[in-house]
């Protein structure tokens, strides 16, 4: 399965079970398993470099088991062949996501002008408050 031009899956790696669909399908809903599950050992996978096994697991959250296993369930249609390829869309968006490397935050320093401005919005402010309180009365 080809996900980006350097990355490509193999079919080895992927495991499709069928699964009794929550979703849509009438009477029938109850007697076939349309929805699809696939599975993708990701720490296991020699298909993918070591940053993008780090990320996709990063973006893959509560759908990855301890054991470092995405599991990709797909049940928005009442056919087992359009499961199967949603499923395995969702798998290639999560690995493309993945091999995005991000870009590193550069430090900046906040301009002067603006700290400026927060230093004299805080002089207007404590002189409102002092102006609240009345004047203090000397002992000359």
């Amino acid at each position: 399965m080809r996900v980006t031009e350097t990355i490509s899956i193999d079919e080895r790696e992927l495991k499709e079970r069928n699964i009794q669909s929550p979703g849509p399908g009438g009477q029938h809903v109850n007697k076939s398993a349309t929805s699809v599950q696939l599975r993708f050992d990701v720490r296991r996978s020699t298909s993918l470099p070591p940053g993008v096994k780090i990320r996709l697991e990063q973006i893959a959250g509560k759908r990855l088991t301890k054991e470092g296993v995405l599991i990709i369930t797909a049940h928005s249609s009442r056919s087992r062949e359009r499961n199967r390829q949603e499923a395995r869309q969702r798998l290639a968006h999560f690995i493309r996501r993945a091999a995005q490397v991000p870009k590193r935050r550069m430090k900046t320093k906040p301009p002067r002008g603006v700290k400026e401005r927060r230093l004299q919005q805080k002089k207007h402010h404590s002189m409102k408050k002092r102006r609240r309180h009345p004047p203090l009365v000397s002992d000359d």
